[in-house]
């Protein structure tokens, strides 16, 4: 699937869950698929989340 492929069924599944669950609801469902995104990135190993943390604290990555 493309990436527009992807974010199309990210926002349908971000306004189902707003439509049953409301803004809250909708939150957490973003916030629980950012999780799992992150970690599922980290297991795959196409997340470096060292070089991420090392980005962030201004340090250089490379």
């Amino acid at each position: 699937m493309t990436p527009v492929a992807w974010g199309a069924l990210a926002g349908a599944a971000l306004a189902f869950a707003a439509l049953a669950f409301g803004f809250w609801g909708m939150l957490l469902v973003a916030v629980l698929g950012l999780v799992g995104a992150l970690v599922g990135g980290v297991l795959s190993g196409t997340l470096d989340l060292r070089a991420a943390v090392d980005a962030a604290r201004g340090r250089r990555v490379g």
